[in-house]
């Protein structure tokens, strides 16, 4: 059987080409939604269209996927990935900072980088236990989210960072651009985080959903936009796109939770303004506390600077 997902078009999306918008709404590579198109197994409204069709807010987009019974072995594939960082490397963990357009191991439906290929094809070995395509992965970030990682080399690393992360041990900072000016520019927001029930890839504060944390404090206000510092105490997928939309501030540039699609084009943004700023916890060889910083990527900050300017 084939793996059938649908979703409705957010306002966000609209005069969207098709590629574009299901890229963006589904986490797959252009090219893969264009090999998809071309085999009749994107549907708009009911109808097959080719790449290039626009969508319209409230359009019902269907996608068929292969199986996973269909879909040939998922494995890690060496392939060098343009602008990944290594910040820090020894015996036990290696951390990275990956840029936007890449997942952090192989997945069914996603054809573009990822982070394990990458250090695969720099030479790195990891070596621990559990699927092959997600060896040494303790904690990942979207696609479209940049900033800092964490892969364990080793068995021991893998198991005592997997149960701190479990645990809520380890510090991961964020940066966020959103919309407006949350008030109070200090606060925590606490509230379940669920599959959103109008679509897949998408997720929403729901009481059925699972516990989920943010503490978020300004850091500069803007005419149109804040800069946000946020921890996250759980991590949940898409946990601050979610809890940050449902504060009604959405991060600029992420249609999919509501925002403005005019303020990205005008800061030239093409994916959600969020960056993995810090990342810090216990290293499992030394037993030390060591703490990675990253600094922002040329399209955040161009976003950021072009923001001053409106101000």
């Amino acid at each position: 059987m084939s793996d059938v997902r649908n979703v409705l078009v957010p306002d966000g999306l609209e005069g969207e080409r098709v590629d574009a918008a299901v890229s963006r709404l589904f986490g797959l590579s252009r090219t893969r939604v264009a090999d998809l198109a071309a085999e009749g197994k994107v549907l708009l409204e009911g109808t097959t269209v080719p790449k290039s069709a626009r969508v319209s807010a409230g359009d019902r987009i269907e996608v068929t996927l292969p199986a996973v019974d269909e879909s040939p072995t998922l494995a890690v594939v060496a392939e060098p990935v343009p602008g990944m960082r290594i910040v820090h490397d020894d015996d036990d963990i290696v951390v990275v900072d990956k840029p936007i357009g890449v997942a952090a191991h192989p997945s069914v439906g996603w054809s573009g980088p990822d982070v394990l290929g990458g250090l695969a094809a720099a030479g790195y070995r990891i070596s621990t236990s559990g699927a092959s395509e997600r060896q040494g992965i303790v904690s990942r970030l979207d696609v479209g989210t940049s900033g800092l990682m964490v892969v364990c080399k080793s068995e021991y690393a893998y198991s005592v960072l997997k149960r701190a992360f479990k645990q809520r041990t380890v510090d991961k900072t964020y940066h966020a651009l959103v919309q407006g000016l949350p008030d109070p520019h200090v606060g925590t927001v606490d509230a379940p985080i669920g599959r959103h029930p109008g679509g897949d890839y998408k997720f929403a504060v729901m009481d059925s959903g699972k516990h989920a944390v943010t503490h978020y404090e300004l850091l500069e206000a803007f005419r149109h936009a804040s800069l946000l510092e946020i921890k996250l105490e759980t991590g949940r997928t898409h946990q601050i796109r979610v809890h940050m939309a449902a504060l009604r501030h959405p991060c600029v540039g992420d249609p999919t939770y509501g925002a403005d699609p005019t303020l990205a084009r005008k800061l030239g943004l093409e994916r959600q303004w969020l960056h993995a700023m810090g990342l810090g916890f216990i290293h499992p060889g030394t037993g030390d506390y060591v703490h990675f910083e990253s600094t922002y990527p040329q399209d955040l900050q161009t976003a950021l600077d072009r923001l001053a300017d409106m101000s």
